[in-house]
């Protein structure tokens, strides 16, 4: 069986989801089909896709989905971005997030790129 909790980028990931969907609960109401969603889905998708891919049956299936995952952490990226623009977080919010995510995406392409060449 393929585990993909044996990878520190899911375990990175997960917790970031966890902090991200306790900080989102203080978002306005109004943004809970909104921004608060998309912000929670692309989070989500992080460590859901690196699962899914490490489900699949080859190597070439878990880099697409390494791929995917990776798409989700630029997004995420950008809507903390917007979320501190917009005052939903504060400075500090924002640098715990924005440090989280860009680990994560580094730790993704690392694994990508270890997985694409072999």
């Amino acid at each position: 069986m393929r585990n993909f909790r044996n990878y520190e980028v899911w375990k990175k990931s997960h917790q970031f989801t966890l902090l991200l969907y306790k900080i989102t609960q203080k978002f306005p109401k109004e943004e809970v089909f909104g921004l608060t969603s998309q912000l929670r889905r692309a989070s989500l998708s992080i460590p859901t896709n690196i699962a899914e891919g490490k489900a699949r049956n080859s190597e070439k299936e878990f880099s697409h989905f390494l791929n995917i995952a990776s798409g989700s952490a630029a997004e995420v990226e950008y809507l903390i971005e917007f979320s501190k623009d917009v005052k939903y977080i504060d400075d500090d919010e924002f640098l715990k997030l924005n440090s989280k995510i860009v680990e994560v995406r580094k730790m993704l392409n690392a694994l990508h790129s270890k997985i694409k060449n072999g």
